[in-house]
């Protein structure tokens, strides 16, 4: 069995749903050596997530954006977790809903994703900064 892992810094992105497919895939070429397996991804971080989802329309991840603001509102007197923003706690709340962590098959050496599926950062702060992951990946 082959065991690969390597560590992702991803540049700061804007609040929303951002497509990320490639540069999981171009951060461990390794992926390749592999004839079946599986691939997991995992966030550092409490305030984004990770989900798989449609790769082919915009639209999708607007009204994903548009669904979770609505979902979890933003200024709620309730909440006690309030000193990083008006952002941050909704930004725990939407992370713990979506996730941490993706687990995908590889087969024939590649991520064995849908037609139509994509691999999505989930940014869920205004100004979240740099994200890191680790990729990690084993099979024969």
């Amino acid at each position: 069995m082959k065991i690969y892992q390597q560590t992702l810094a991803l540049r700061e992105r804007r609040r929303g749903f951002h497509i990320i497919t490639s540069e999981v895939e171009d951060a461990l070429p390794q992926i390749s050596e592999i004839n079946t397996g599986i691939c997991q991804v995992f966030i550092q971080h409490t305030s984004a997530s990770l989900t798989i989802n449609e790769n082919a329309d915009p639209t999708v991840r607007m009204d994903f954006e548009m669904f979770f603001n609505k979902t979890v509102k933003e200024n709620d007197p309730d909440y006690e977790h309030d000193y990083e923003g008006s952002d941050d706690m909704p930004a725990h709340l939407k992370a713990a809903l979506l996730g941490s962590s993706l687990t995908i098959p590889i087969r024939n050496g590649r991520l064995a994703l849908g037609t139509w599926q994509g691999i999505y950062l989930c940014e869920h702060r205004n100004h979240g900064g740099q994200r890191r992951l680790i990729i990690t990946a084993w099979g024969e």
